[in-house]
């Protein structure tokens, strides 16, 4: 597993968690920032749930604020993890209905980027869209999914997530829109995704399984699903089916460099 120089920060006893003044003003600068850059960007349904968690600006939240807008409207809720977290763990927790959130958040020396996801990218990138049915319902076949996957078959998985949660975009009656949390909590690939330099797609399951990624740059390709209940379609049709056939066809060659060594 990777490593990584951040540290969770710990609830006291009632489950607070105190965060120093400093992190706090780095919150209140992403999210005011990435709330302008969103603006006619995000989808609907991501902007919808933007609206009911009311995340304030001038602190980080805290978790049983977010447990209680997500818990009323779709039954998930957020639970605290390390920085990083094993595959295992991952889908356990997404099968349970519970989205991991490691309790730490960026410095100012990686505001615009870093590998790990922080509080900012998991809630403000993740959070929204937990609101909504047809995401939540998805987000939680996946989780059960991946439970029941080998390892060589959780790759595959893994792309999928990337290509969809991760980095989805989708059309709408108003254009095309982001619903991706990666995406959503970056300003650059706000901008960058909806511009004509990368290749827009429309979205496959198979086609995503197949192609490959780097965590590490601007995404090169994006797949754009006709509507956002096409997730809610996808989960009540044969996944697993999908990945064995991505296996047995292989991987696309990358759209991108390889990595310097």
């Amino acid at each position: 597993m990777k490593t990584t120089h951040y540290l969770a920060r710990e609830p006291d006893a009632e489950g607070f968690i105190d965060y120093p003044e400093a992190e706090h003003e780095v919150w209140n600068t992403l999210i005011t920032r990435q709330l302008k850059v969103i603006e006619g960007r995000a989808c609907q349904e991501y902007l919808d749930g933007i609206d009911q968690l009311g995340l304030p600006h001038d602190r980080i939240p805290q978790l049983g604020e977010i447990n209680r807008v997500l818990q009323a409207s779709t039954g998930w809720r957020v639970a605290r993890v390390p920085a990083l977290i094993p595959f295992q763990t991952f889908f356990e927790l997404l099968a349970s209905q519970q989205f991991p959130v490691a309790t730490f958040i960026r410095t100012r020396q990686e505001l615009d980027y870093l590998q790990e996801p922080d509080i900012f990218h998991e809630i403000f990138g993740h959070c929204p869209l937990l609101t909504n049915p047809w995401f939540a319902a998805f987000t939680h076949t996946y989780g059960k999914l991946g439970l029941q996957a080998s390892k060589e078959e959780r790759v595959y998985l893994a792309r999928l997530y990337w290509m969809t949660i991760e980095f989805g975009l989708v059309d709408t009656s108003q254009g095309r829109r982001i619903y991706g949390g990666g995406i959503l909590s970056s300003p650059k690939e706000t901008l960058y995704s909806l511009s004509d330099e990368p290749e827009h797609q429309r979205f496959d399951p198979l086609e995503a399984m197949r192609t490959p990624y780097r965590i590490d740059i601007l995404q090169p390709l994006y797949f754009v699903l006709p509507q956002l209940k096409r997730l809610f379609d996808l989960a009540q049709e044969d996944i697993m089916g999908m990945v064995r056939q991505a296996m047995q066809m292989g991987l696309h060659a990358p759209k991108f460099p390889p990595r310097a060594a």
